[in-house]
């Protein structure tokens, strides 16, 4: 007999649980797009987008994934054969990477296998590029399969001189840890809806600074991802290229004013920090004597906010078990080195202490059911952690 009626846990890193406010205000038919009040329901969530991303620079909506924001900058800022340096730690790095060079852009990876990048290696490519072919260092904030989180102003720090734009990936980071575009030096920021934002899939967002403006149309520019057209749009259809996607519009408009000016983008930040350190507690608890149960990202100042990644033996069967005996989904363990033996456990968006101990609860079941070795006091180290307020 299944345990796993009642309400479902998804705890896959995007799309992310949506909070029913937030269903609840796309749920509406659409209005006449050509009339003010959506014209201006769009500018207050522009605005709110940029209070998210701290930034004070121009914003391109389109209506696509992250995958759609990659395509975005890369068509209006280099040409073919434009030189970049992607930074990868993990799957979407080298996903990213792949994308641009079926563009025609010529990528020089610095790779960094599944783990977070080192300024320092950074550094030393730069000092040798002395011509400056390179034109844009690119990189994950946080990588959502590795879930590694890199040092955006160690970054930054790193290019010291060095005229490359900083193109910064926030999809699985944006709201879930701290992010500010203007004091960090970030040129171009690329977020999406399904993750930390709590809304619907189906729209990306490109923030670009002066510097990357001034860089004019590209050769790879056409008129659906000119940014110029959408950041200095007047016509509410011409920031989305067309039809604006109106359910989406008044979906974002909740979902902001609940983390912006309800709990807080700082306290967002807090929480989903106290809620990852929650579950780094439970995994190192199960890996007591068996260390091969492990964040995979070891150094703990280094690991998402959004998203925790685990070594574990019998990973997929311990995740077909929490769904069919628990209700519970967990995320694949995609581009470890064995995907069988990897699981990723999400922590981000509309997520609360009692949604993540459930959770972790279900997987000490499975753990227990499937005869997986592991440390004992798992959910006790949660619990413990969750208490402490700092």
């Amino acid at each position: 007999m299944s345990l796993s009626q009642g309400h479902e846990i998804i705890a896959i890193p995007g799309p992310s649980p949506l909070p029913m406010r937030v269903l609840n205000a796309a749920h509406r038919a659409s209005p006449d797009i050509y009339a003010e009040p959506l014209a201006q329901l769009n500018l207050s969530v522009m605005a709110q987008l940029k209070r998210l991303a701290g930034t004070q620079a121009h914003l391109a909506p389109y209506i696509g994934n992250g995958h759609a924001g990659w395509e975005a900058a890369a068509a209006n800022l280099f040409d073919k054969g434009d030189a970049v340096l992607v930074v990868t730690c993990g799957h979407f790095g080298r996903s990213w990477a792949d994308t641009l060079e079926t563009m025609g852009v010529a990528v020089e990876r610095l790779d960094f296998g599944n783990l977070p990048p080192d300024p320092a290696r950074i550094a030393a490519r730069l000092d040798e590029d002395r011509q400056h072919r390179l034109q844009a260092v690119m990189v994950c904030q946080t990588d959502t399969a590795s879930a590694t989180m890199a040092d955006i102003p160690a970054i930054r720090a790193a290019m010291g001189d060095h005229p490359a734009l900083l193109v910064v990936d926030a999809i699985a980071s944006l709201g879930c840890a701290p992010m500010r575009m203007d004091e960090w030096g970030v040129d171009v920021l690329i977020a999406a809806s399904q993750k930390g934002l709590m809304c619907l899939p189906g729209t990306a967002f490109v923030w670009f600074s002066d510097k990357a403006a001034a860089r004019g149309r590209s050769g790879l520019t056409t008129p659906y991802w000119d940014w110029h057209l959408r950041a200095g749009a007047e016509a509410l259809w011409r920031y989305w290229g067309g039809t604006p996607p109106v359910q989406q519009l008044y979906a974002l408009d909740e979902a902001l004013r609940m983390i912006l000016d309800e709990e807080g983008l700082e306290a967002a930040w807090r929480r989903h920090a106290r809620l990852a350190r929650a579950v780094w507690a439970a995994v190192d608890a199960w890996g007591q004597g068996h260390p091969e149960i492990r964040a995979s990202v070891a150094d703990a100042a280094a690991r998402a906010a959004s998203v925790t990644a685990v070594t574990l033996p019998g990973a997929d069967r311990l995740r077909a078990w929490v769904t069919a005996e628990c209700g519970v989904t967990l995320g694949v363990g995609l581009g470890a080195p064995d995907p069988a033996g990897a699981l990723r456990v999400a922590h981000m968006g509309h997520c609360n202490a009692a949604m993540l101990m459930g959770t972790l609860g279900a997987m000490q079941a499975g753990l227990i059911a499937l005869d997986i070795p592991h440390g004992t006091g798992a959910l006790e180290a949660a619990a413990a952690s969750l208490a402490r307020s700092d």
